[in-house]
């Protein structure tokens, strides 16, 4: 697998007692129009390391980014909102820093007192994060005595909070959520309970081709879904209506479909579909078989004969991977493939104690909408960093963190 966080310290590996520990998080979350948090998963998921913490006598510089602020401090983009919500998580003050460096900041980081906690500004507030500036590195680096890496979502970004600081903040570890979802995706691909399936959907072929390519080496049946789904129809020689096919593509497909059958992997595309004149739920859906799909029109999600054709594909599976949703599954009308096949996840888990992994981005989003998130293995809460390790890649984030006593050196 590309990383293996057995080969990296984790939070049981640090001495922490009397420390503050500078902690990566992705607080990244939605706000409703009130600017109040809309969905605290994330945040959740990163209570049992910052409780365990506590517990082993530490203070805790939280450090996170949220949206994509240009050009310097945007107050829309605080994470003030953050800091309320976490309060009433943790039941105790949650003070947020003025910014995530300078001479205030650096103040309230050495005030702290074991038990306690501080939140800095948004990261991104300060264009040296993306682009891993050194200096800017050194001062985030310069609030803690122990770093700690629970940010799963921002892993893939060679950034100063991800990168920069953990090479100058030693030890560097993984937290439980990251150590959770190294070893789940880990696991899976590098040994899986078989037989193994992935689910891969979206809307564009081309941010999927190297999952598709990685996955024929280590899966036996790949499941192709979503709008991507209607390239490889294409490819087949199938005609696709006005539904989204990124015609550069149609010769990938055609070398993907060809290099499953020498492996001997099952490939499956869906034999129908819903259709509709419109993208937004407002018009009427019907079905059809994919031999024969109007011409004016738009592919919306899976049929029902797909639903049935992929339950059966997964009966017997141990491992099932899914990234990406059957269809538009924002639009209730659009959504009976994506809560057919999270059922099936369930059932699975259920009946067979089969490992059920849903990437994250919108795999995860529409699981949350089906009720059905507690019933699958594990949801990822990194939808770009699930995506690149089921591609292979070396994961920055990860390669930063301090090998254990006699693993590998960090990865390059």
């Amino acid at each position: 697998m590309p990383e293996n966080a057995l080969d990296r310290l984790t939070l049981r590996d640090l001495d922490v007692d009397g420390k503050r520990v500078l902690m990566r998080v992705d607080y990244n979350v939605p706000l409703d129009d009130e600017g109040n948090v809309s969905d605290d998963t994330r945040l959740v998921a990163t209570l049992p390391t910052i409780r365990y913490l506590f517990e082993k006598g530490a203070a805790i510089v939280l450090m996170s980014h949220l949206g994509r602020p240009k050009g310097g401090p945007d107050p829309r983009a605080s994470l003030a909102p953050v800091a309320k919500r976490l309060e009433r998580l943790l039941r105790q003050p949650v003070p947020l820093a003025p910014d995530c460096v300078g001479e205030a900041t650096t103040a309230m980081a050495a005030a702290l007192k074991p038990g306690h906690l501080l939140l800095l500004e948004n990261l991104r507030f300060h264009p040296e994060e993306e682009a891993n500036d050194p200096a800017f590195a050194a001062a985030l680096a310069a609030l803690g005595d122990v770093y700690v890496n629970d940010a799963f979502g921002t892993a893939h970004r060679a950034h100063a909070s991800t990168v920069g600081v953990p090479e100058r903040l030693r030890p560097a570890a993984a937290g439980f959520l990251m150590q959770k979802e190294l070893e789940y995706l880990g696991r899976a691909l590098a040994e899986p309970a078989r037989p193994f399936a992935a689910i891969v959907g979206g809307a564009k072929i081309s941010s999927k081709m190297p999952v598709l390519d990685h996955l024929l080496g280590v899966c036996d049946r790949v499941l192709v879904v979503g709008a991507m789904m209607f390239t490889f129809l294409r490819a087949q020689g199938f005609g696709t209506g006005q539904s989204l096919v990124e015609e550069e593509f149609v010769e990938d497909a055609r070398r993907i479909l060809a290099r499953a059958r020498e492996r001997g992997v099952d490939v499956v595309v869906p034999v129908d579909a819903r259709w509709s004149n419109s993208l937004d739920g407002s018009q009427p859906v019907t079905v059809h078989a994919v031999a024969a799909l109007p011409e004016s029109g738009y592919g919306v999600d899976i049929g029902p004969e797909s639903e049935s054709l992929f339950v059966g594909v997964l009966g017997d599976c141990r491992t099932v991977v899914w990234n990406g949703p059957m269809g538009i599954f924002e639009q209730p009308p659009f959504a009976h493939g994506t809560l057919a096949i999270a059922r099936g996840l369930a059932a699975l888990a259920r009946e067979r104690d089969a490992i059920t992994i849903v990437g994250g981005g919108d795999s995860a989003a529409a699981l949350e909408k089906t009720g059905l998130a507690d019933r699958v293995s594990h949801v990822s809460t990194g939808g770009g960093a699930s995506l690149e390790f089921l591609e292979g890649k070396v994961l920055p984030g990860v390669a930063a963190l301090s090998p254990r006593a006699g693993a590998a050196p960090p990865l390059a």
